[in-house]
């Protein structure tokens, strides 16, 4: 009798641990806890089931129940249901993902969720959040970002390993596209849901699923492994960049003194204030506010000067000789 396919996640899963996994928290014999986050679907599901084959009795599964459509509640049963045959841990925790005014229901759900995560992770010892993320997913993630003209960081989509709310977390199949890992787990009877809402073409990301990858694939055959190039070629860019403006805010200050912004290229004063507004405020301006900012900053040549240009959800402001960030009242980091 023919054996069971291997898990294509498995050496996927082996190749990330390698790279980021600590060798203490990798090891067999360690008592640390791994999590996944499970969603009952089927990239989650193969995800969820490599981690297990690779650390038996120390993986936790998380279901975040978000509440925003009636199949919800399938999905956590099945998660139930299937974590018990398969004698994996399983967490549920249910929230509330409301959207505020001029923020896309896609990006609330997201924002509570991985806030949740990491709070389910940081009560549980978790080393680290495992996210089920594919190739697929990150193509689309790329062609979204070329839509909306984004910049390197847009350009760089997602990286196979991030800190969010203090707690790690990793994508180790970037490199697997979904027809692989559907495959797979139907060849080996594994079951797993489907979210209704992934059809819904009025979401930008569905449209691009549905429509615009087919076309790359029928004009481009073996696409995505080349957008996934193209991604790390631009996340290694904009490396290069947060280090080049680490050394220009260490001659300039934090937060930045105009004249010595002023010493600078146009272009390196843009590098340096985009990162400054990222990592002090946790904001990232327009290009159109941007290039605002730096025509104010080149004005500024005496004392009255006065600079408020509105940059996300604040104001940058002159005080004295340096720049600062104001956030308007009732307004988080993004």
């Amino acid at each position: 009798m023919p054996s069971a396919p291997a898990n294509p996640c498995e050496q996927a899963l082996a190749a990330w641990c390698v790279r980021w996994l600590p060798a203490s928290a990798d090891a067999s014999a360690s008592p640390t806890t791994v999590a996944v986050a499970y969603s009952a679907g089927a990239d989650s599901t193969a995800l969820l089931l490599a981690a297990q084959q690779r650390w038996p009795g120390r993986v936790l599964a998380l279901h975040v129940h978000h509440g925003l459509q009636a199949a919800a509640d399938g999905f956590e049963a099945l998660a139930v249901s299937f974590c018990e045959l398969h004698g994996i841990g399983l967490q549920v925790r249910r929230v509330q993902a409301a959207h505020a005014p001029r923020q896309s229901p896609e990006d609330a759900a997201r924002d509570v969720r991985y806030t949740t995560l990491a709070d389910m992770a940081q009560q549980a010892g978790a080393s680290a959040v495992l996210l089920g993320q594919h190739a697929d997913d990150q193509a689309e993630t790329l062609l979204l970002a070329l839509s909306r003209g984004a910049g390197l960081p847009g350009l760089a989509a997602m990286p196979d390993r991030f800190e969010r709310h203090g707690v790690v977390f990793g994508r180790p199949l970037l490199g697997l596209p979904s027809r692989t890992l559907r495959e797979w787990l139907e060849t080996a009877g594994h079951a797993f849901v489907d979210d209704p809402t992934n059809t819904d073409l009025r979401y930008t990301r569905n449209r691009i699923r549905a429509i615009l990858m087919p076309a790359w694939e029928t004009c481009f055959p073996g696409f995505r492994p080349l957008l996934a190039r193209s991604a790390g070629h631009a996340a290694q860019g904009q490396v290069l960049l947060d280090d080049l403006a680490r050394i220009d805010l260490a001659q300039t200050g934090m937060p930045p003194a105009i004249q010595g912004l002023q010493s600078l290229s146009r272009e390196r004063q843009a590098n340096a204030l985009r990162h400054w507004l990222r990592c002090s405020a946790g904001v990232a301006a327009s290009a159109a506010q941007l290039d605002e900012l730096l025509d104010q900053i080149a004005d500024c040549r005496t004392r009255g000067h006065r600079i408020r240009i509105k940059v996300a959800s604040g104001f940058v402001t002159r005080e004295g000789g340096h720049l600062a960030f104001a956030r308007l009242a009732g307004t988080s980091p993004i």
